[in-house]
């Protein structure tokens, strides 16, 4: 935090709050602020009034009731909670960081509010817009642009809803499909097929490996993808309906 203290920004706001006070702080700028007695009297000449008292630097009770005081004023006066500093870190001197950072933020409230301060930045001012009822009803039917734009979009080259919208790719060279009787690219293609070898539908297509010997199979025979029933006999079935007896020679 030490590292981030500004000197440059020290000699300003000691311009600043002397040019402002009439009172010269001291070579050490934080211990001539540490009694509370500056800060109040800066406050009162921005915004006259904020500490009706100001306490003699006597004990230490009477200087930290002056900065409480200061603090309590530039509240008042606009500056944020959070640049605030607390009173411990100018009387203790734990954070002089904080307390000059407080200071340029109310040097910032003090530009804000119309004063000649050479230090700070000028806050945005609030513009409050009332539009009409009828304008906002309005509104409602227009998209707004974060949700999108529809510039430059047309409908050229949509089909019925319903129907489906072929792609195709013209460097290929193939014909543009105009009918719905074309398979688009999106549900595959099928280009170099044919229907050589096909079966009317519901009957069996036969396969086979012509590799090993094997003739063409009529209806009649088994086909290898549904087993094999080579070596098996009906020897030992009984008639259809009648129960089958399972038993262990070895007991009978």
């Amino acid at each position: 935090l030490a590292q981030k203290y500004d000197p440059q920004r020290e000699r300003e706001l000691r311009a600043w709050i002397e040019s402002t006070t009439g009172r010269r702080i001291g070579d050490n700028f934080m211990d001539g602020l540490k009694d509370g007695v500056i800060l109040c009297e800066l406050i009162n000449k921005l915004q006259p009034g904020s500490v009706p008292k100001v306490n003699e630097p006597v004990q230490n009770w009477h200087k930290l009731e002056n900065i409480g005081n200061f603090l309590r004023a530039i509240t008042r006066y606009g500056v944020k909670p959070h640049d605030i500093f607390e009173a411990n870190d100018l009387f203790e001197n734990t954070n002089h960081t904080q307390v000059q950072s407080t200071l340029i933020a109310l040097a910032s409230q003090a530009k804000t509010k119309g004063n000649n301060v050479g230090l700070g930045v000028k806050y945005a001012e609030k513009q409050q817009r009332r539009f009409h009822p009828e304008k906002l009803r309005e509104g409602r039917n227009i998209i707004g642009l974060q949700m999108g734009t529809n510039k430059f979009a047309s409908q050229q080259g949509m089909t019925a809803y319903g129907t489906r919208r072929h792609l195709y790719d013209p460097k290929l060279g193939t014909d543009q499909p105009l009918d719905q009787a074309t398979i688009s690219l999106q549900m595959g293609t099928n280009k170099g097929a044919s229907q050589a070898g096909m079966t009317a539908p519901g009957t069996k297509r036969q396969i086979f490996e012509p590799a090993l010997g094997m003739e063409h199979c009529d209806t009649m025979t088994i086909g290898l993808q549904m087993g094999s029933n080579k070596g098996a006999s009906q020897q030992g079935m009984t008639v259809y309906g009648l129960p089958r007896q399972v038993y262990d020679p070895k007991y009978c």
